[in-house]
């Protein structure tokens, strides 16, 4: 015989250690506590990360009613810009009365009709509209 041993080598391999005070159960009961901790956390951070989705889902939402909130925000600021417009042509229309006789009590007279310009004519109206207006101050 040779002085290498041939088939008890494979019986002498250590087997693997799972830890110290490894028993019957195969296991160490820190190495279970541990993967069960491990096990929580995973799940709490599966939760975590369905609930930031469910946040980020929210966020756009928000962000989708926030840009139609501006847009309606822009389109009340170009009416309120365009009150002066009105309320000028309102007072131009009203000028044009005849003040009401006190005498007479029945015959009230209207105020003149106000007609409806197409607004794409506007900034050339308003720019015909100013010129009149110093024209009749310098006037």
């Amino acid at each position: 015989m040779s002085g290498y041993p041939t088939r008890g080598f494979s019986s002498h391999m250590r087997q693997p250690s799972l830890g110290p005070g490894a028993g019957s159960m195969g296991q160490s009961p820190a190495l279970v506590a541990r993967v069960n901790e491990k096990k929580a956390e995973l799940e709490n951070l599966k939760e975590l990360r369905d609930l930031s989705a469910a946040v980020a889902s929210q966020m756009e939402a928000l962000e989708q009613k926030l840009a139609t909130l501006s847009d309606g925000t822009e389109a009340i600021a170009l009416v309120f810009a365009n009150w002066h417009n009105v309320l000028r042509a309102i007072n131009m229309a009203s000028a044009k009365l005849p003040k009401p006789n006190p005498e007479a009590e029945d015959t009230t007279p209207l105020p003149q009709t106000l007609v409806r310009i197409p607004t794409e004519h506007a900034p050339a109206l308003q720019a015909h509209a100013e010129g009149a207006a110093e024209e009749q101050e310098s006037g």
